[in-house]
């Protein structure tokens, strides 16, 4: 059953009971989560919980471009930045390396589109680049979630990526690729299986899509 929710209200972030409820959700699926202020909370805790040195994969996303997480991953010095890297090597010659630096980092941080108070992720993408390293193939995964994104169940999950997040993204692709976006791939994490592995940083406040 699917819980009616007009499209207007996915820009709104969660008052607080629906975001305590998502978070004990996700407890009990296996997840670790911390509710946060914002995202200014967020990129200092992403900060601790990576440690130096490590191979980081920044997902596209809008959450950790706004928060400057995005920022301070690929240009900081700090951490083995994968997307810079990434973006300098040749995808037709190097595409099977491509494949196994994307699937496999020791780090994978993004966002999701939607977070369901039943304790699920939602993740779409239009290549399918990005969701091995989220579905197992990182060894750590972090997920910045804003308050908007928290929606009741799992049917209003899919009616936010399809009515909300994928216009606002078809319009970003057009900008930067010339083309839309479209939800060719779908990834739901229902529960994490290996315990300190899946860490979500749910936001008070919204940011993003």
């Amino acid at each position: 059953m699917t819980t009616s929710v007009p499209a207007t209200l996915f820009a709104d972030p969660a008052p607080a009971q629906r975001l305590e409820r998502a978070a004990t959700a996700l407890t009990a699926h296996g997840f670790t989560v911390e509710i946060l202020d914002g995202a200014a909370d967020a990129r200092t805790r992403v900060k601790d919980l990576i440690p130096e040195g490590a191979s980081v994969f920044t997902a596209a996303s809008e959450t950790l471009r706004l928060s400057g997480i995005e920022a301070d991953i690929n240009t900081g010095g700090r951490y083995q930045a994968l997307k810079p890297r990434l973006l300098a090597m040749d995808r037709a010659a190097q595409a099977d390396e491509i494949r196994r630096l994307l699937a496999s980092p020791d780090v994978v941080i993004g966002s999701v589109a939607a977070l369901t108070e039943t304790g699920s992720l939602v993740l779409a993408s239009a290549s399918g680049s990005q969701l091995p390293a989220n579905a197992g193939g990182a060894a750590r995964a972090i997920w910045i979630v804003g308050a908007q994104k928290v929606v009741p169940d799992l049917g209003t999950a899919l009616r936010r990526v399809e009515d909300h997040a994928l216009p606002l993204e078809s319009a970003r692709a057009q900008v930067a690729y010339g083309q839309p976006s479209a939800v060719n791939r779908l990834l739901v994490l229902n529960a994490e299986p290996h315990p300190g592995r899946g860490t979500v940083l749910l936001l008070r406040e919204a940011i993003g899509f």
